[in-house]
């Protein structure tokens, strides 16, 4: 029977560079009172022995955890689960978040949270308490829920909320919804459509207003009206169906509907084909998300790309700057959303 290799551990590290275990730690765990000579020593034992450092390890040092938690709704992730409609929101998440914390040897935990529960205070003190982590991630609705916040400042744990201007606390970050609902009634109107609808999302997020805000600039600065335009959804299909029923039913029907989400623009595709109506023929259609089903969409959904990924990732590195008492943008940074164009969206039919 072949023998089990025995696992390189910090001794073996110490033992090989000529330094103790406390110096090997501070190394390991970046710390700033180490010269570089000393530094590079023991990295090249690291590096000839194959050491690496496990996080309960790490965690002995007392300074961090190397953990990140991020909170993600519960009841939307689980109906999007169960769903299996190509929501692949946790999985931009898990992308960003799990590649951007391998790079500083830190791990991400997914938490769902129902950001509603009476007892969300005691929850999210409890998976403080058992995971100790370095800093939280808040997703919308999470962001802006000040009992969540309130815990979070209260345990000195820094955190960064997605989805909203970090006013009161936190590191904000934006997908930048505003411009990118502006770019999407441009894009609109330079195809020459002048009644441009809109179907917001739930009123509980932020970005549902700011998206509403962006539709409503570009609008007013191409001196068109918005009355009767718009509706409101709460991103979910059935509340698209409504909505686009509702919009395309009425006397001067928009050309052109922008929906708030990828479930919400699927239905008033639906909709459109119930009413006879061509996409894009008759009714041009934009969405914001961009996951997978926009692709696979019939015609494929002209699309707002938001950049989960790109948001989480830089979420971790300020969360770990934070940490380490470095400065971080006193105001919220913004990533920017990439407009995708597919075969949605057309020039306005010729006869309105």
């Amino acid at each position: 029977m072949a023998r089990r290799r025995q696992a390189v551990t910090i001794k073996h590290v110490a033992a090989d560079a000529g330094v103790s275990l406390q110096t090997v730690s501070r190394v390991i765990n970046d710390e700033p009172n180490v010269r570089q000579q000393m530094r590079e020593r023991v990295q090249a034992s690291i590096d000839k022995l194959g050491y690496i450092p496990s996080i309960a390890a790490q965690r002995m040092s007392g300074s961090r955890s190397y953990l990140i938690l991020a909170l993600n709704d519960r009841d939307r992730t689980i109906e999007a689960w169960r769903a299996r409609e190509g929501s692949d929101w946790v999985d931009q998440m898990l992308l960003g978040g799990m590649l951007k914390c391998a790079e500083y040897g830190y791990r991400m935990i997914i938490e769902l949270v129902d950001t509603h529960d009476d007892h969300v205070e005691r929850e999210l003190t409890a998976a403080l308490a058992a995971l100790q982590p370095d800093g939280v991630i808040l997703t919308p609705p999470h962001s802006d829920n000040p009992l969540i916040t309130g815990v979070l400042e209260n345990a000195g744990v820094p955190y960064a909320r997605i989805g909203s201007l970090g006013e009161g606390g936190g590191i904000g970050l934006l997908m930048g919804d505003e411009d990118a609902a502006r770019i999407a009634t441009r894009h609109l109107l330079d195809l020459g459509h002048t009644r441009i609808g809109f179907v917001a999302g739930a009123a509980e997020y932020s970005l549902s207003e700011w998206r509403k805000q962006g539709w409503r600039a570009a609008m007013a600065e191409a001196g068109l009206p918005t009355e009767g335009l718009c509706e409101r959804g709460d991103f979910g299909y059935e509340s698209g169906l409504v909505a686009a029923r509702t919009l395309l039913s009425r006397a001067g029907r928009p050309t052109a509907i922008i929906a708030s989400s990828d479930q919400m623009t699927l239905a008033a595709l639906e909709v459109a084909g119930e009413m006879g109506l061509q996409v894009p023929g008759d009714l041009s259609l934009v969405s914001f998300d961009n996951t997978p089903v926009t692709r696979f969409a019939n015609p494929p959904l002209t699309a707002i790309d938001q950049p989960i990924a790109e948001t989480v990732s830089r979420a971790v590195e300020l969360i770990i700057a934070a940490h380490s008492g470095k400065d971080v943008p006193a105001g919220p940074t913004t990533i920017p959303a990439p407009f995708v164009e597919r075969a949605s969206t057309a020039r306005m039919p010729i006869d309105d």
